[in-house]
C-alpha cells in the first residue's frame, strides 16, 4: 500500500474527503517525524512503538574489491510492533 492508498482507505474509513484524509495524515506523520527528531518515543497503544536508536561506527567490507571500510555511526528509526498489530498479522 503506497501513500495515496493509504489517504484513499481513511478517507472510506473514517468518511472523510480525500482532501481531508490527506491533511491528517500529513500532520500525523509530520508529528511523529518531529517527535523522533526531537529525541523522543511515540508510542501508539494497539499499533506499535518508534523510536531512534544509536548504531556505532563499524569496520566493513566493499564487496568490488575486498577493501575494509570504515563506516560511520548513525542514527535509525526502530518500530516494534504492539500486541493487537502482532496478532492481526498472525
Amino acid at each position: 500500500m503506497n501513500k495515496t492508498e493509504l489517504v484513499n482507505a481513511i478517507a472510506q474509513n473514517a468518511g472523510l474527503t480525500k482532501a481531508d484524509a490527506k491533511k491528517a495524515l500529513d500532520a500525523t506523520l509530520d508529528a511523529v517525524a518531529n517527535a523522533l527528531v526531537g529525541g523522543d518515543k511515540v508510542a501508539l497503544l494497539g499499533f506499535g512503538t518508534f523510536s531512534v536508536n544509536e548504531r556505532p561506527a563499524r569496520t566493513g567490507v566493499n564487496p568490488a574489491n575486498g577493501a575494509k571500510i570504515e563506516i560511520a555511526a548513525k542514527k535509525v528509526v526502530k518500530f516494534k510492533a504492539g500486541a493487537e498489530l502482532a496478532e492481526k498479522v498472525k
